[in-house]
């Protein structure tokens, strides 16, 4: 091992013994925790899985990041897959300085705030995506979260494609799974091919978060132009804001995705085929997530019309019913005022002709402001 090697070697020491441990568990006939993505690992390890791959199979073995990165500089048409789940900085800083990764790129690996994009260093192509999922709940709330979002990063060089997933959304597992199973013929193509693969699946699940979304703007509408109008309006303005949030993983993929398919001498010219398919994937997402906002928007605004139509109704029953008390308010104002001369408070039947009278001005009102539809 050359000197070179043996320096990447001393900074991944703990990388080393983790994987060991990896090894011990597997002889044991623990699970892997290459198939264990979603979960935290007991090494406290980021590394997910490491393999190498030639001419689009699997080599057989565990290699730690290094021992993997030195394998296939011994090989020709050979080529890492590491998969991350929330790095520490420590440990992204290793790995950076093996594979040669700029510093830049560790930072927004680790802290995982970026808007999707593609940005070249040097060799190495750096792709950020903003994954999705589908929170599943029984009713939607006030406080509901509909869609959580994470975060993918992908570093793609010539020997190697470094895959770094924050969040829960989007196991690479089956990614992996698939194409070392069905899809080696597109693993011949290197590195870009697994960072379509990775594409496409986060794509795919935004048209499934926009399919379940969908339900639920159908029951939000129902609610709203039903009888009861069950839906409150505070329903309607956090599924808006779940799917801004939502929009914001969406929208901006467009142009890193241009960007790939418009490279020449990068990208592998049938992963771009592959890639146009991703495109027009989430072109469809785009469009629907675009025309629920729409129609949200819509629906706030029949919402917003009929809260002031009820609070209108409201005014007018209240103001029909002052209406008709006038009537009584008056008739005891006139003979409240005890003045001594008063020809009808000594008639024998002034109190029962006064009832009479306001009993007959009061059904008087009553129908003329319920034919008016004021009561």
């Amino acid at each position: 091992m050359s000197e070179q090697d043996n320096g990447a070697w001393s900074r991944n020491r703990p990388l080393s013994r983790a994987w060991a441990a990896r090894a011990m568990n597997r002889i044991l006939g623990s699970n892997d925790v290459g198939q264990q993505s979603g979960e935290a690992r007991a090494d406290g390890s980021a590394v997910v899985d490491c393999g190498v791959y030639v001419a689009g199979q699997r080599i057989p073995g565990l290699f730690t990041p290094d021992e993997a990165f030195a394998e296939v500089r011994r090989r020709d048409d050979a080529f890492v897959w590491l998969g991350l789940h929330q790095p520490s900085e420590q440990e992204m800083t290793d790995i950076a300085q093996t594979y040669g990764l700029h510093e830049l790129t560790v930072e927004d690996a680790v802290k995982a705030e970026q808007r999707p994009k593609l940005e070249q260093f040097g060799d190495v192509h750096f792709l950020v995506l903003r994954t999705a999922r589908y929170v599943p709940h029984q009713e939607l709330t006030e406080s509901s979260q509909v869609v959580e979002t994470g975060q993918m990063m992908i570093f793609v060089g010539d020997r190697f494609v470094i895959t770094v997933r924050h969040g829960e959304a989007s196991e690479m597992s089956p990614v992996r799974a698939d194409l070392e199973k069905q899809r080696a013929n597109l693993l011949e193509q290197g590195p870009w091919a697994v960072a379509y693969a990775v594409t496409d699946r986060v794509v795919d699940h935004y048209l499934v978060v926009a399919e379940q979304v969908e339900a639920d703007l159908d029951l939000i509408e129902e609610g709203v132009f039903s009888r009861d109008r069950s839906a409150p309006i505070q329903q309607v303005y956090q599924l808006k804001r779940e799917l801004v949030e939502f929009r914001r993983a969406v929208v901006p993929l467009q142009r890193p995705l241009a960007g790939i398919i418009a490279s020449q001498g990068v990208v592998p010219k049938e992963i771009r085929r592959y890639f146009r398919d991703v495109q027009d994937h989430l072109t469809r997402t785009v469009e629907q997530v675009s025309s629920y906002d729409d129609l949200l928007n819509s629906i706030l605004q029949a919402r917003l019309a009929q809260v002031t139509v009820d609070q209108n109704n409201d005014m007018r029953k209240i103001a029909a019913w002052a209406g008709i008390a006038t009537a009584w308010t008056a008739a005891a104002g006139v003979y409240g005022m005890n003045f001594e001369y008063m020809p009808e408070t000594h008639w024998r039947y002034g109190y029962p002709g006064l009832m009479a009278v306001l009993a007959v001005v009061t059904v008087v009102l009553y129908r003329a402001f319920r034919r008016n539809g004021w009561l």
